[in-house]
């Protein structure tokens, strides 16, 4: 299993010197299986820069598949799909998932953005690929993508919920938690199952603990709740993610420095902490 982050930035895209070596992308991670079978997580403006690598493979030729989940469709976890270029490569297979009560519902958005006051794609039809959308549950219940054994369950984002997913492969698990805005008292009960001794945990870590007090109704997770959230899990590692647009390098420098802190002060000293960056690849 590997994981490859393309875009890290949480709301909106935050390109600029200030964010150079993190970067300003929003969010999209790349994971492979043993087999080398693609499953891309979340939509965000990384995933143009994929798209331009993934022309160099069977993406390319018009002879690729890939499977997308969507954690929640926000415009920054979805709006790097109207110019992620395999898509609009005649041959290519998507199966894009997506929370949502059926298949139609979530067809219904992805139409929306392309809607032809945002866009001048007009429609998904326009596309060259063929799309094959699935709606999936957040009970718990597995289900398979590519090689992985994959579990959702929904943890609150605002006014609405994003999907947590737990993928499994030869033994080894990576939970992705992104935009995760938890009541008191953290994850519910099924959510912390869901974490459960996972080897990675790429965790929201949207804010610093100040500024997550100021703006709870947005929904989000500051690093203190991440490293409750892996304590509380026991994970093995726990990856930083989704850091607020508005923060540069030097503020990511020092939610990892207080991640640290944090981790040491609550019983995860065991816990490796990585700070996710456009570029890095993480490996089980």
């Amino acid at each position: 299993m590997k994981a490859s982050f393309w875009g890290v930035r949480g709301s909106i895209p935050a390109p600029g010197p200030e964010t150079n070596r993190f970067g300003g992308n929003t969010a999209c991670v790349e994971l492979r299986d043993a087999q080398d079978n693609l499953v891309i997580l979340d939509a965000g403006t990384g995933l143009i820069a994929l798209g331009r690598a993934l022309l160099q493979g069977p993406l390319g030729k018009g002879m690729g598949h890939a499977s997308v989940i969507l954690s929640h469709t926000h415009w920054d976890h979805i709006q790097g799909f109207p110019f992620f270029a395999p898509v609009f490569v005649p041959g290519n297979r998507f199966t894009v998932y997506g929370p949502g009560r059926s298949e139609a519902m979530l067809e219904g958005i992805l139409e929306g953005q392309m809607n032809p006051h945002f866009s001048p794609l007009y429609t998904m039809k326009n596309l060259g690929a063929e799309i094959d959308l699935k709606a999936v549950a957040d009970d718990g219940s597995v289900f398979s993508c590519a090689g992985f054994s994959v579990q959702a369950r929904s943890n609150p984002h605002g006014a609405t919920r994003a999907l947590a997913l737990r993928f499994e492969e030869n033994g080894k698990s990576l939970v992705y938690a992104s935009d995760a805005g938890y009541a008191p008292g953290g994850p519910t009960v099924d959510v912390r199952a869901l974490y459960r001794g996972a080897d990675i945990l790429i965790h929201d870590s949207t804010y610093t603990p100040e500024d997550r007090a100021r703006r709870l109704d947005r929904g989000l997770s500051s690093v203190a709740d991440a490293v409750s959230a892996a304590v509380a899990a026991q994970v093995k590692r726990l990856v930083l993610f989704h850091y607020d647009q508005d923060y540069g390098d030097d503020v990511v420098d020092a939610l990892i420095s207080l991640g640290r802190r944090l981790l040491d002060e609550h019983g995860g000293q065991s816990i490796e902490l990585t700070a996710a960056y456009e570029g890095l690849t993480l490996s089980l």
